[in-house]
C-alpha cells in the first residue's frame, strides 16, 4: 500500500514538471483527478505548526501576514535509516540537510515566482522530506485565509486566496484538512467556513483543532472534539503545537510531541480522547485515509489516462508535425506535405475518391451532345451547298466533279468541331482546378501553413493552365489535320457514282440540279460524319494525354524546381504557421508525455485488491 501515496507523490512532481497545476486552461488536467489532502486555515491559526508537528521538522517560513504565498506540496517519504534530508522539484539534484536552508529555499522560490511583492501565485513548490520519522504522506500547503489586505498587499488578495484555495478543495478528490483554532468561536473559523461551502455534508473534511492549550480558564474543547459542535465524517483531532517561545527557544521536536501526548493523557477533560489527539496520530490518520482513497481512484485513473492519451494523439495527428529549424529539415517538410497533396490529388482522378468521374462525363456526355447541336445537316442544306460550289468555281465551272466545292464544303463544316473541342478540354481544366483546390482543403497538413496553401494551389493551377493551353492546341491541330488532308479512299468511289446515276453527257449546267446538289451534300455529310465520329474519340485521348496524364506526372515539378532555388529564410516563410497552433502542439506535446508517464507509472505499481 505504501507505493500507493509514492505513485501520486511521482505523478504530482510530473504535473509540476510539466505544466499541469490544475489551472483552468484548454487542455486537459491530470492534477485534478490525483487525490490530495489540501491544507486550510485562517492567518495565525496554527497551519504551519500543524504542518512542522507532522513532518517533525522547523522549515517553513514565519512572520506576520501572508507567509505561504504559493501552494507547497508537501511530500513525505518514510525511510527505513540515515540522516533526514529534503529536495525540491526545482532543485532534483540538490540535498538539503540543513532544514534553516529548506526554509529559506521557500521563501526564495516563492520569490523568484511572485518578486518580492506580497502577491501570491497558483504555481506550486515541490518538497520532498525523507526522515525515519514521517509517514508517508502528501499535504498541499495553501495560503491561510485573510479578511483584509495589509499594506504592500493588492485589494484583490483576499478574494484571490479565497479563488485559489477553492480550486484545490471544489475537487472531488481533494481530502480537505481544516485547520482552526481552538480560543476562537468556531462559528468564526475561516476553514470551517470554507470547507462546508464545498463539502456541506463533510464527507471529505478533516477537522484538526489547535491551540487547545490557549483556551481561557474554565473552558474545553471536548464537545467540538466529540463531533457534537460541528459534526463530521471523521472524527476530530486536537493538536498541541509548540508556543512561540518554544520556537524562539528551538525546542527539539521530538520532546515537542512528547509534550503534546502528556498534555491529552494528563488533563482530565481530554483523557478519553488521548489515544486520537495528537499530530502523529494526525498523520497515521491521513496517510492511511490517502491510501484508501488513492485505491478506490486507481481504476477511473486509468481509465482516464487511456481515454485523454487517444484524445491527444487524435488532436496533436490533426495538428501535424512541428516546424524543423534547418533548411535542409523546411524543404523536406514542403516536399512532403506537397507529396501528400499530390497524391490525394491522384486518387481523385484514378477513382479512390471522387471527382474524376466527372472528367468521364465530359468526353461520354458534353463532348458528343457538343457534337450533335452543330447540327451538319443543316450546314449542308441544298441552298448552302449550291452557294459555296458555285463560288468554289470561279468564273470557269467544273468539268467533272467540283473538288474545290467539296473541300470548301468539308473544311467549313469540319471548322465547327474547334468550338466543342475547345469546350471539352476547358471543361475538364475546371475539373481538375476544382480537383486541386479540392485535394488542398482535404490536405490536412496544408492547413497549418497559409502560405505554402496558398503557394501550392497557385502553383498547380498555373501547371493545369500551361497544360491546358498545350491540350488547346494539340486538340486543334487534330481538327485541322482532318480539313487539311481529306481520307482519298472515301472519294475514289465518287466518278462510279456519278456513272450510276445520270448522264455524263448532259449539260454542265444541268449538274446544278437539286438532284445533283442533295447527292453532293449527303456525300459531304456522310464524310464530315466519319470524320466526327474518329474525332470523337482521338479528342478525348489528346486531352488525357496533354492534361489528364500530365497533371498525374508532373503537377508540381515547376514548383519543385523553384522550391530547391530557395533559402531557410524564404522556406520558412511558405511554414508560417499560426503562432496559436504552434503553442498548441508544444503544450499537447507536454501534456502526452506527461499522461504516458503516469500511464507507465501506474502499470508499473502492483496493489492489493
Amino acid at each position: 500500500m505504501e507505493n500507493l501515496i509514492a505513485l501520486v507523490n511521482r505523478l504530482q512532481r510530473a504535473c509540476t514538471a510539466l505544466g499541469d497545476h490544475g489551472d483552468e486552461s484548454a487542455l486537459p488536467t491530470l492534477w485534478d483527478a490525483l487525490p490530495s489532502i489540501a491544507v486550510v486555515g485562517g492567518q495565525s491559526s496554527g497551519k504551519s505548526s500543524v504542518l512542522e508537528s507532522i513532518v517533525g521538522k522547523d522549515f517553513l517560513p514565519r512572520g506576520s501576514g501572508i507567509v505561504t504565498r504559493r501552494p507547497l506540496v508537501l511530500q513525505l517519504h518514510r525511510i527505513e535509516e540515515g540522516r533526514e534530508y529534503a529536495e525540491f522539484g526545482h532543485l532534483p539534484r540538490k540535498r538539503f540537510t540543513d532544514f534553516a536552508a529548506v526554509r529559506k529555499e521557500i521563501s526564495d522560490e516563492t520569490d523568484r515566482e511572485t518578486g518580492r511583492s506580497k502577491a501570491i501565485s497558483a504555481v506550486p513548490i515541490y518538497l520532498s522530506i525523507y526522515s525515519p520519522n514521517v509517514v508517508n504522506l502528501t499535504l498541499i500547503d495553501l495560503p491561510g485565509l485573510t479578511k483584509v489586505a495589509v499594506e504592500g498587499q493588492p485589494e484583490s488578495i483576499v478574494q484571490d486566496i479565497d479563488n485559489m484555495v477553492r480550486s484545490y478543495i471544489e475537487k472531488p478528490n481533494s481530502i480537505i484538512l481544516a485547520i482552526s483554532p481552538a480560543n476562537q468561536d468556531l462559528a468564526t473559523s475561516d476553514a470551517i467556513k470554507i470547507s462546508r461551502e464545498v463539502d456541506p455534508k463533510g464527507e471529505r473534511t478533516f477537522g484538526v483543532l489547535t491551540k487547545i492549550d490557549l483556551m481561557d480558564k474554565g473552558t474545553d474543547a471536548v464537545e467540538i472534539l466529540e463531533g457534537r459542535a460541528y459534526k463530521l465524517q471523521f472524527p476530530w483531532i486536537g493538536v498541541v503545537n509548540r508556543s512561540q517561545q518554544d520556537i524562539n527557544k528551538n525546542v527539539d521536536m521530538i520532546a515537542a510531541r512528547r509534550r503534546e501526548r502528556e498534555y491529552f493523557a494528563q488533563t482530565p477533560e481530554y483523557k478519553h480522547l488521548a489515544h486520537r489527539m495528537g499530530s502523529e496520530h494526525l498523520g497515521k490518520v491521513l496517510s492511511k485515509h490517502l491510501e484508501t482513497v488513492i485505491k478506490s481512484r486507481i481504476p477511473g485513473l486509468q481509465s482516464l489516462i487511456n481515454k485523454t492519451i487517444i484524445e491527444l494523439e487524435s488532436e496533436l495527428s490533426r495538428l501535424g508535425k512541428p516546424i524543423a529549424t534547418d533548411a535542409g529539415g523546411k524543404l523536406y517538410m514542403v516536399m512532403e506535405i506537397c507529396r501528400v497533396f499530390d497524391r490525394i490529388f491522384k486518387e481523385h482522378l484514378d477513382g479512390s475518391r471522387p471527382g474524376g468521374d466527372k472528367i468521364y462525363n465530359v468526353f461520354d456526355n458534353q463532348l458528343p451532345a457538343a457534337l450533335k447541336r452543330l447540327q451538319f445537316d443543316k450546314h449542308l442544306a441544298m441552298e448552302n451547298v449550291r452557294k459555296l460550289i458555285t463560288e468554289a468555281d470561279g468564273y470557269q465551272p467544273h468539268l467533272i466533279a467540283p473538288e474545290q466545292g467539296y473541300r470548301r464544303l468539308i473544311e467549313t463544316a469540319l471548322v465547327t468541331i474547334k468550338g466543342p473541342a475547345e469546350a471539352a478540354v476547358d471543361a475538364v481544366h475546371g475539373i481538375l482546378k476544382e480537383l486541386v483546390h479540392k485535394s488542398i482543403r482535404e490536405t490536412s497538413e496544408l492547413k497549418q501553413y497559409p502560405s505554402l496553401r496558398v503557394e501550392v494551389g497557385n502553383a498547380a493551377v498555373e501547371s493545369l493552365d500551361r497544360m491546358r493551353d498545350e491540350s488547346k492546341r494539340a486538340t486543334i491541330q487534330l481538327v485541322e489535320m482532318e480539313y487539311s488532308y481529306l481520307t482519298v479512299d472515301f472519294f475514289r468511289k465518287l466518278p462510279q457514282d456519278v456513272e450510276k446515276g445520270g448522264n455524263p453527257t448532259h449539260s454542265i449546267f444541268d449538274r446544278y440540279n437539286d438532284s445533283y446538289l442533295r447527292r453532293i451534300g449527303s456525300t459531304v455529310l456522310s464524310y464530315v460524319n466519319m470524320v466526327c465520329g474518329s474525332l470523337r474519340n482521338s479528342i478525348p485521348k489528346s486531352i488525357v494525354h496533354c492534361q489528364v496524364r500530365e497533371a498525374k506526372r508532373s503537377l508540381l515539378d515547376h514548383f519543385f524546381t523553384e522550391l530547391g532555388k530557395k533559402e531557410g529564410r524564404q522556406l520558412g516563410t511558405l511554414l508560417d504557421e499560426d503562432p496559436a497552433i504552434m503553442q498548441r502542439r508544444v503544450s499537447l506535446a507536454k501534456r502526452l508525455e506527461l499522461y504516458r508517464a503516469a500511464q507507465s507509472e501506474i502499470d508499473s505499481v502492483a496493489w492489493s485488491k
